[in-house]
């Protein structure tokens, strides 16, 4: 006989659970493994990998006696199996459900959407939701994975085993824009009430940039900016802030790093620096890449989780919240082994009351009219945030 896994709800928060597997020679190799044996079945990914020892327990056993025609007749001694311990995430199972149909198709027979999905409290950092897609079902592998399914979990253009929300990175495009707005106001470069034209077009000697509206959005202040993600707004206050001072405050804010989740396989993202793409590539920053750093494009690389982070700590004030994924763990007689508290890992280099103007913004991208993020709001409730496309 051996272990098995069943999990109830097929592939919600598949990513998140992980799976179980076959232990693998070269585990076996490690001090880690020292006291386990081949053939055993531990836990190959997500919390099943991180709280393996929580959740192992003590295998049984059972000496029998048989006859020739294999019938057992007696048992001559027997080890009673002992439960491994328990684990409680932060997960709302509520919150996760939604989060994960919001990816099913609106039309029979489309095929899902692809992506990932972040939910987090402002407040102390817990994790609420965490979906990425496409999926799997991890009961695929508590019995053994079939050599069909692991080759299309493995080989499949859209890598439906990898977690997007920790190891996705992707260019942020307008999302960008807030801490490019944060960095300006503490530097003292922009009045937030001060208005920019945009005719559509930004000129930087010989070449031309483009604002998404190719018509232009008029005169803005920095309020209508956020609204209505206008480019050429960003492109002067970006060149005069530099591409260092982007970085400076885009990192303090844990884009470019790791957030510290306790998942594996989390990826650090991209905040570029002009010392950085002279150790890259062995050439100087040019001007004009400061311009396409300025609205999210570029070299820029976040994972849907840093950038949650980020914003929380907008939301909040400034505080940089370790994500907490992990509640608590649990002996089987019910003793914590294991909590987490919120952590606060750093403080946002833009002052509250910066940031403050900030959250006003966006409040308005969402509440107001012709605001790019109306189709987030949530009647009888405040609802700030912020739209971004990049091209990748």
């Amino acid at each position: 006989m051996r272990p098995r896994r069943h999990y109830v709800a097929r592939d919600l928060a598949a990513h998140v659970l992980g799976f179980i597997g076959e232990i693998q020679a070269s585990q076996l190799e490690t001090r880690e493994f020292s006291d386990y044996r081949p053939g055993e079945v531990i836990g190959q990914a997500g919390i099943e990998r991180l709280q393996q020892e929580a959740l192992r327990g003590r295998a049984g056993g059972r000496n029998q006696i048989v006859d020739v025609a294999g019938r057992v007749v007696g048992t001559l001694d027997e080890i009673r199996p002992v439960p491994g311990g328990s684990v409680q995430l932060t997960i709302d199972l509520d919150l996760q459900e939604a989060a994960e149909s919001a990816f099913l198709p609106e039309v029979i027979g489309e095929s899902p959407k692809i992506g990932a999905v972040v939910a987090l409290d402002v407040h102390n950092g817990d994790v609420l939701a965490m979906a990425s897609k496409p999926g799997f079902d991890p009961n695929d592998f508590a019995g053994g994975i079939d050599t069909e399914t692991w080759n299309y979990l493995t080989k499949d253009r859209w890598k439906p085993i990898q977690n997007r929300a920790i190891s996705g990175q992707y260019p942020p495009g307008s999302t960008y824009k807030a801490f490019v707005a944060a960095a300006g106001l503490e530097e003292g470069i922009i009045d937030p009430k001060k208005k920019v034209f945009c005719p559509g077009h930004y000129r930087l000697h010989r070449r031309t940039y483009r604002c998404w509206k190719r018509v232009g959005h008029g005169w803005v202040d920095m309020r209508e900016a956020l609204v209505r993600a206008c480019d050429v707004y960003c492109y002067p206050l970006g060149r005069e802030l530099g591409v260092d001072r982007l970085a400076f405050v885009a990192r303090g804010v844990t884009l470019g790093r790791r957030t510290g989740i306790r998942l594996p396989q989390e990826m650090a993202g991209l905040v570029p620096t002009s010392a950085w793409k002279e150790r890259r590539f062995q050439e100087k920053w040019v001007p004009g890449e400061t311009i396409s750093t300025s609205i999210g494009q570029g070299f820029n690389l976040a994972t849907p989780l840093q950038l949650a982070v980020s914003y929380a700590a907008i939301a909040n004030g400034g505080e940089v919240l370790r994500p907490r994924i992990l509640q608590r763990v649990e002996t089987l007689a019910g003793d914590i082994v294991d909590s987490r508290s919120p952590e606060v890992v750093a403080r946002a280099d833009a002052s509250p009351a910066a940031l403050e103007i900030v959250l006003e913004g966006l409040e308005a991208v969402v509440m107001e009219r012709g605001g790019t993020g109306r189709r987030a709001r949530v009647p009888g409730l405040r609802v700030a945030g912020k739209t971004g496309t990049a091209q990748v």
